[in-house]
């Protein structure tokens, strides 16, 4: 995706700041609950704002509670779409889109493969305490290490 303006960018904080106040202020929708914006996207041409979101689940029903939040943000796509010109003032106020967010999932998940990685590089140290390489420690021959000595032979 394309780099945007500082025009884009300054609607999409501005964006952000009002569709997160209003959920937590004027919509008492109890599907709604936990749901945090975490980022605003515009296109350059100021017709499409997406709006990424995230929710804090229970243990087994996230799949679910998303599926109801996305539903009851679709639902007050309008009336957030007439705060967002509101408080704008533009003359024409963007389509909003929601798009869950995966990142924050993702992170968690490569967090989980990188404390799987430490744990088995501390087994594998464990492993190799007092054990000695069967030849040279560093086996591979280096082409600098050639050049060296013929330019101490040159000497």
């Amino acid at each position: 995706m394309a780099e945007m303006t500082p025009k884009a960018g300054r609607l999409a904080a501005m964006v952000q700041r009002i569709v997160a106040a209003s959920l937590e202020r004027d919509f008492h929708d109890p599907r709604l609950h936990n749901v945090t914006i975490t980022d605003v996207r515009v296109t350059n041409d100021l017709h499409i704002a997406r709006i990424f979101w995230t929710q804090l689940g229970d243990a087994g029903k996230e799949r679910g509670e998303r599926e109801r939040a996305q539903r009851a943000l679709d639902q007050a796509r309008g009336r957030l779409r007439s705060k967002v010109g509101q408080k704008a003032h533009m003359r024409l106020t963007p389509l909003l889109e929601f798009v869950f967010d995966e990142v924050p999932a993702s992170a968690a998940d490569l967090d989980d493969m990188l404390v799987f990685a430490a744990n088995r590089d501390k087994e594998l140290d464990h492993l190799r305490e007092g054990k000695e390489y069967a030849g040279d420690a560093d086996p591979y021959k280096h082409d600098d290490e050639d050049f060296l000595d013929d330019f101490e032979e040159d000497k």
